[in-house]
């Protein structure tokens, strides 16, 4: 199955945005681990963006950048969101109140469900158009990846795919480590379209000998293996060196190969 990238967007540690982050993945930069405010999604109402947690705002953060990246109006294409995690300082909020006997607030219940992000874009962008939620522990990014190319191939449409997560709050941490947040926007296209960033082909493997691809720089390779969306940093790098590639990225059951060319004809597998 081949897609092509229209647009893509970053966001994490040390990674400020795609503007910022493309000459760090290149290696024309150091990478430096720094906090950097996330902007507050400016699509949202002011009561909206009190509403939302980090997940949310930094999915929609990532959702907009590559959506505006491609020159495609927000909420006017399909969508997949992905995220391991879901938004865990809603859901430890939620625990703590039961465990006390105490009244769960609406709001933080509405925000604790996985779709919650989703729901948020589709307010904010006045869409309808369908969108699929997505978890799959430590190999989200894999199943989001090959869910999206799917059906961009099967609709013959363009589609926005956006992996997110954020670091659990304690005790529930122990349980899943996360490094974070991390925030990975891809709008792809069917693979006949003219132009984009890069072509992508992609396929399912029935077998999970093969681990994913770490990313080429050493500094950024205990991020891609501590925050299940930053698995998408191979990938990111290699649209930001605009050289072909060829990475893997795992199922719970199988893995996804992937095989990239930047601004290319076609690409097929051989057998």
């Amino acid at each position: 199955m081949t897609v092509v990238v229209a647009g893509v967007s970053v966001w994490g540690p040390g990674l400020p945005g795609w503007a910022a982050a493309r000459s760090i993945l290149r290696g024309a930069e150091e990478y430096v681990v720094t906090d950097v405010s996330l902007p507050p999604p400016d699509l949202l109402s002011a009561n909206e963006r009190r509403r939302a947690g980090l997940a949310t705002r930094l999915a929609l953060f990532v959702a907009q950048q590559a959506s505006d990246m491609a020159g495609t109006r927000p909420g006017s294409i399909p969508s997949v969101f992905a995220t391991s995690n879901g938004d865990g300082a809603v859901v430890h909020t939620i625990l703590e109140a039961l465990a006390a006997h105490q009244p769960v607030s609406p709001t933080q219940f509405h925000n604790s469900v996985h779709n919650a992000a989703a729901g948020y874009w589709s307010i904010a962008t006045g869409s309808q158009q369908p969108t699929t939620c997505i978890a799959g522990h430590d190999s989200t990014a894999g199943a989001a990846l090959l869910k999206a190319v799917a059906e961009v191939q099967a609709e013959d449409r363009p589609l926005l795919l956006c992996v997110y997560d954020v670091p659990l709050p304690p005790p529930l941490d122990a349980k899943h480590p996360t490094d974070g947040p991390f925030g990975v926007g891809l709008l792809l296209v069917p693979g006949q379209a003219s132009g984009g960033i890069a072509r992508i082909a992609v396929r399912y493997a029935n077998s999970t000998s093969a681990a994913d691809v770490l990313p080429r720089l050493p500094a950024l390779q205990g991020l891609a293996g501590g925050n299940p969306a930053a698995r998408l940093l191979r990938l990111l790098e290699t649209l930001a060196r605009g050289v072909p590639d060829t990475l893997s990225l795992s199922l719970l059951d199988g893995r996804v190969e992937v095989r990239v060319e930047p601004c290319s004809p076609a690409v097929t597998f051989s057998n």
